[in-house]
C-alpha cells in the first residue's frame, strides 16, 4: 500500500489529537482531583461515586446537623432540669428545718416567703426555650408551659377559659387536720367585758368546744376556679362534672333501712339559687348522668334497679375555706364541699370511710371531676399541657359589640386518650431515632405550688391563733386593772386562754405533721425529676456513643469515596508531564518528516 503525504499528514493529526486528549484529561484531573469528568469517563468509578456520595451525605446530616441538634436540646435540658433538681433540694431542705415545733408564725413566715421564691423558680425553669422552641412544651414548642406576663396582656383583650377533665387515684386523697375554736371569740365585744356564751359553764368549758377533726379532699390542680354561681363567658350555667368510683345511698323511709351501692356514679352539679344551703354554702342541685349496680353493670331508665334521678348528695359551694372545713365537721349527713377558691373537695371522715377505699380505687384513677376555669395568673401552668381540655376564647374589644363576640374551642391532647405522648423524636441514623424532649407533667407538677397553697392556710391559721392569744391577753390585763383578778370578766379571759393554748397546740402540731409529710413529698418530687434527669442523661450518652460512629462512618465513607473519585497526584503530574513532552517530540517529528515529499526524489 502506498503511503502519500495525505495519509502521513491525517494520521500524525490524529494521533497528535489523542496525545492532547490524554493531555485534557490529566489536566481535569489535576483540577478537579477527581478521575473521571463524566460518568463515560470510567462507569462503574461513576455508580460507586453517586453511592458514597449519598452515604456521605446522610451521614453528614445526621452527624453534624441532626444529632448536634439533639445533643443541644438534651444538654438544655439537663441544665433546666439540674436547677429543678437545686430547687427542689432547696425546698426539702426549708421543710426539714421548719419542721421544729417551737418555730413561731413569724419564723415560719420567713420560711414561708423563701419558699415561694423557689417555687417561683421552679416553675419558670419550665419556659426554658432553645432558639425560640419551648423544649418541655412538646410538640407545641411555640407555647410556653406557664402563662407568661404577654399571655396576661393577651387575655386582657381576649379572655380564655378553659374546661379541664382531671382525674384521681386514691393516692391523691388528702388528709386534712382543721382546728375549729369560733367559740373563743364569741362574746368578746361586750361593752362591759366578753359576754359568757349561755352554753360555756362549769361542766362546758371553752376548752372543750376546741375540736381538731380529721378531713379528706382531692385536691384538684389550680386554686380560684370558678364558682357554679354564674355563668360561663358563653353564658351558659356553669356546672361541675364529678365521677365517684362508688356512692352508699341508705333509704330510712323504708324499715328496716336498706343499703344501695353504686359504682362509677356521674353526677352534674349546678347552682341551686331558689335553696339555701343547710351548712351556709351555695346549695346545688345534683343530677345523675350515668351509673353501675354494685355488680358493674350499667344502670338505665328500664333497668332493675333503674338509674336513680337524684340520690341523696349534699353538695355544697363555699367561697371561704374555713367555712367549708367547719361544715363538713360540723356535718351529720352526707356533705361535698367544693370551694373555688381554694380548688378543693371536701369530704367528711365517715364520707370517706364508706365510699373510699384502695379497694375501690383498684389502683385506677376512679374519682373524675370536670370543671371550669377563667381567671388566670403569670406563672399558672397551661392546662393544655396536662389535661384533655376544652379552651373557650372570646374576642373583645372597643370595637367590638358583646352580642357579636366569637367564640372558638380547640380540643386538646386527644393523643393521651390515644395512648401517645408528645414525644419528640430526631432521626440519628439509618432507621434510628433518639428521643430528645422531656414533657412538662414529667417534672412540672402541680403539687408544688399546691403544697404551698396548703402551707398558706395552715399559717394563716397559726398567725390567728397568736393574734387571738395576744389579744385575749392584753384584754386580760385591762380586765384585772378595771375589775381586779377576781371579776368574772377577767376569770372569762382566763378560760378562753386555755382554750386559746389547746387551739394553739393542735395548729402547731398540724403544721408540724404537715411539714413532716412534706419533706416526703419534696423527696417524691425530687425523685420523679431525677428520674427524668436520668432518663435525659441516658439518651446523652446514647446520643455520645451515636455521634463517636458517625463520626467514624463519616471518616470512612470520605475515605472510600476519596479512594473511589481521588487521584494521586504525583502520579498524574508525571503522566501530565510525559504526555507533554511526547506532544512536543511528536510536532517535532510529524514536522520533520513532512517536509520532505514525493516531488524531492522525481
Amino acid at each position: 500500500m502506498r503511503m502519500t503525504n495525505k495519509i502521513m499528514r491525517n494520521n500524525a493529526a490524529y494521533n497528535v489529537n489523542q496525545n492532547k486528549i490524554l493531555q485534557d484529561k490529566l489536566t481535569n484531573q489535576m483540577t478537579n482531583q477527581s478521575k473521571i469528568a463524566r460518568p463515560s469517563d470510567d462507569p462503574v468509578v461513576a455508580i460507586r461515586a453517586l453511592r458514597l456520595r449519598s452515604n456521605v451525605t446522610t451521614v453528614t446530616q445526621y452527624n453534624e446537623k441532626n444529632a448536634e441538634d439533639a445533643k443541644q436540646w438534651l444538654d438544655l435540658t439537663a441544665d433546666a432540669m439540674k436547677t429543678v433538681d437545686d430547687v427542689l433540694t432547696g425546698l426539702y431542705r426549708m421543710a426539714n428545718e421548719s419542721s421544729n415545733k417551737y418555730e413561731t408564725a413569724d419564723d415560719l413566715r420567713i420560711y414561708m416567703t423563701q419558699m415561694k421564691q423557689l417555687t417561683a423558680e421552679f416553675y419558670s425553669c419550665a419556659n426554658v426555650d432553645y432558639a425560640q422552641r419551648f423544649i418541655f412544651s412538646g410538640y407545641r414548642t411555640d407555647l410556653p408551659v406557664t402563662f407568661t406576663a404577654e399571655d396576661m396582656k393577651e387575655m386582657e383583650e381576649h379572655p380564655v377559659s378553659y374546661n379541664i377533665n382531671e382525674s384521681f387515684g386514691f393516692q391523691d386523697i388528702k388528709r386534712i387536720y382543721y382546728t375549729d375554736y369560733d367559740k373563743l371569740r364569741e362574746g368578746l365585744g361586750g361593752a362591759n367585758g366578753p359576754v359568757t356564751p349561755g352554753d360555756i359553764d362549769d361542766v362546758n368549758s371553752y376548752e372543750q368546744t376546741v375540736a381538731n377533726d380529721t378531713l379528706y379532699s382531692f385536691r384538684i390542680s389550680y386554686n380560684n376556679t370558678d364558682s357554679l354561681n354564674g355563668t360561663d363567658v358563653e353564658g351558659n350555667p356553669r356546672k361541675l362534672t364529678l365521677t365517684l368510683p362508688q356512692y352508699e345511698q341508705t333509704d330510712t323511709t323504708v324499715n328496716p333501712p336498706t343499703t344501695t351501692v353504686y359504682k362509677n356514679v356521674k353526677v352534674e352539679i349546678t347552682a341551686n339559687a331558689t335553696t339555701p344551703g343547710a351548712n351556709g354554702g351555695l346549695a346545688t342541685s345534683v343530677k345523675v348522668v350515668s351509673a353501675e349496680d354494685a355488680a358493674g353493670t350499667q344502670l338505665s331508665a328500664t333497668t332493675t334497679p333503674p338509674l336513680p334521678t337524684t340520690i341523696s348528695l349534699d353538695v355544697q359551694e363555699f367561697e371561704d375555706q374555713e367555712q367549708a372545713y367547719k361544715a363538713i365537721a360540723n356535718s351529720t349527713t352526707p356533705i361535698i364541699a367544693y370551694v373555688p377558691t381554694s380548688g378543693e373537695l371536701v369530704f367528711s371522715k365517715d364520707f370517706y370511710d364508706k365510699n373510699f377505699s384502695e379497694a375501690v380505687f383498684n389502683g385506677k384513677d376512679a374519682f373524675h371531676v370536670n370543671y371550669d376555669k377563667s381567671e388566670w395568673k403569670e406563672g399558672d401552668i397551661n392546662p393544655v399541657h396536662y389535661f384533655n381540655c376544652m379552651e373557650t376564647l372570646r374576642t373583645t374589644g372597643a370595637d367590638v359589640d358583646p352580642k357579636d363576640a366569637v367564640y372558638r374551642k380547640t380540643a386538646y391532647n386527644t393523643q393521651r386518650e390515644e395512648g401517645r405522648d408528645q414525644d419528640i423524636f430526631y432521626d440519628v441514623g439509618y432507621n434510628q431515632q433518639i428521643q430528645v424532649n422531656t414533657r412538662a407533667d414529667e417534672i412540672f407538677t402541680h403539687d408544688v405550688q399546691r403544697d404551698m397553697d396548703d402551707f398558706e392556710h395552715y399559717l394563716k391559721q397559726y398567725e390567728d391563733i397568736e393574734t387571738l392569744q395576744k389579744d385575749l391577753e392584753t384584754k386580760q390585763k385591762e380586765a384585772a386593772q378595771q375589775y381586779g383578778e377576781d371579776s368574772e370578766q377577767y376569770k372569762d379571759y382566763e378560760k378562753r386562754l386555755v382554750g386559746v393554748k389547746k387551739a394553739w397546740t393542735y395548729i402547731r402540731d398540724n403544721i408540724h405533721t404537715k411539714f413532716e409529710n412534706q419533706i416526703t413529698n419534696y423527696q417524691k418530687y425530687s425523685d420523679d425529676s431525677r428520674v427524668a434527669m436520668t432518663d435525659n442523661a441516658t439518651r446523652g450518652s446514647r446520643l455520645t456513643l451515636i455521634k463517636t460512629r458517625l463520626t467514624n462512618q463519616q471518616a470512612t465513607y470520605k475515605e472510600l469515596q476519596e479512594d473511589n473519585e481521588g487521584i494521586d497526584i504525583t502520579e498524574v503530574a508525571i503522566e501530565s508531564t510525559s504526555a507533554d513532552l511526547a506532544y512536543n517530540a511528536a510536532l517535532m517529528a510529524t514536522g520533520k518528516i513532512l517536509q520532505t515529499n514525493l516531488m524531492n526524489y522525481i
